[in-house]
């Protein structure tokens, strides 16, 4: 079953880690965009923890976007200036074809 067009209504930028090397020889890594898709963005929980002696927030997300064959875990996504890092890649029920759900978190090694 197609996931109807209301519910997509963010706009999501998908970016992947590029290595390129600069005049100097030295290579700079940065994050380049892929794609800006629509999406429905849906806050699942979060949770405080301490480390490095610091209060640091997690919140899980559970993204879904149309197909595309070019996404996996090594991208990321950029909603509203937040990073999330997508931890998993799961395909509709159905065909696998349709539409497909990014498993993200937010709020730990964000950049």
């Amino acid at each position: 079953m197609a996931v109807a067009a209301g519910k997509l209504r963010h706009r999501i930028a998908i970016e992947e880690l590029k290595e390129t090397r600069s005049d100097y020889g030295e290579v700079v890594r940065e994050w380049v965009p892929v794609a800006n898709v629509w999406a429905q963005v849906v806050p699942q929980s979060g949770k405080e923890f301490v480390a490095a002696q610091a209060i640091q927030a997690q919140v899980d997300t559970r993204i879904t976007i149309r197909y595309r064959d070019d996404i996996t875990p090594k991208h990321r996504v950029v909603y509203r200036s937040h990073i999330y890092d997508i931890r998993a890649v799961l395909p509709d029920d159905d065909s696998g074809l349709e539409h497909m759900t990014l498993m993200c978190q937010s709020g730990v090694n964000d950049g």
